[in-house]
């Protein structure tokens, strides 16, 4: 069991912190709540059935804690969703996000400007291309509900990348 799951660690542990990343935009959380996941799929790990692919297992309990963390914070409801003022954890971002360069910034800062709901259907079908099952079953939705999210995300973004003056239209 020991060495299956330091191949899974192994295997997924870069994809679950940017996923974790993605959601919640700063290193410093994002490293603990990866941590966290991984504990608690070592906890768990007996009750792992094997319906689904590890990632996705992984990817759920990533969701669930990271939405824990945002209720403890009593941040969901309050979260500053539409404030463009908002200061992002800039200096943080993986090497890979600096590379991508200055539109991948720009959508990256505008994926904090929309809804969770739609930003996390985004990030799994587009960031970590999922299919829209694959969408459905991480995040405990219907497919009907992944697709609605990703098109009014998709159209938000739009909208919040035109106000912002990064899309041309």
């Amino acid at each position: 069991m020991r060495q299956q799951f330091q191949q899974d660690y192994e295997m997924h542990s870069d994809a679950i912190f940017k996923y974790i990343y993605y959601l919640v935009g700063n290193k410093e959380l994002t490293e603990d709540l990866t941590q966290e996941t991984f504990y608690k799929a070592f906890q768990h790990f007996h009750t792992y059935r094997q319906e689904s692919n590890v990632q996705t297992w992984l990817r759920k309990i990533a969701r669930n804690l990271v939405y824990d963390h945002f209720r403890r914070k009593k941040i969901l409801q309050f979260m500053p969703f539409f404030q463009k003022e908002r200061v992002r954890d800039k200096a943080m971002l993986p090497e890979e996000f600096l590379i991508k360069g200055e539109h991948f910034s720009a959508l990256f800062q505008a994926l904090f400007g929309i809804k969770l709901e739609y930003r996390e259907a985004i990030i799994l079908r587009y960031l970590e291309e999922l299919s829209v099952k694959e969408t459905a079953e991480v995040l405990g939705w219907s497919e009907v509900k992944v697709k609605n999210n990703t098109a009014r995300g998709l159209q938000a973004l739009r909208k919040w990348l035109g106000e912002e003056g990064l899309v041309n239209e």
